[in-house]
């Protein structure tokens, strides 16, 4: 079996994909990036270690409460135009390789 070694950014920004999604699967999104599902959960562990353990962590994401309400909103007009990316992405890659899954 071939390892793979995926940018730390692209881990990051996994991560944060799953957590956006509070109603998907980590299957659901691991199969939508192309990664292992049991690689993105690690990834999700390993960023729950790595992060503060305190009582307002429990209660609410402190990184989104601390956010004013103009950048929330920047961030998530950003989050929209990168999934419509990958999304072309994958179609442009389903064509090519001839795989037509939808």
């Amino acid at each position: 079996m071939v390892m793979k070694h995926y940018p730390a950014e692209f881990k990051a920004d996994a991560v944060a994909l799953n957590r956006s999604r509070p109603g998907a699967t980590i299957e659901s999104v691991a199969e939508g990036l192309g990664v292992n599902s049991e690689t993105l959960r690690g990834w999700i562990e390993l960023d729950d270690r790595r992060r503060p353990e305190s009582p307002a962590a429990t209660e609410a994401d402190p990184a989104v409460s601390d956010v004013p309400e103009d950048e929330a909103a920047a961030l998530r007009k950003r989050i929209r135009e990168l999934e419509e990316e990958r999304d072309i992405l994958r179609k442009v890659t389903r064509h090519f390789t001839g795989k037509t899954r939808r």
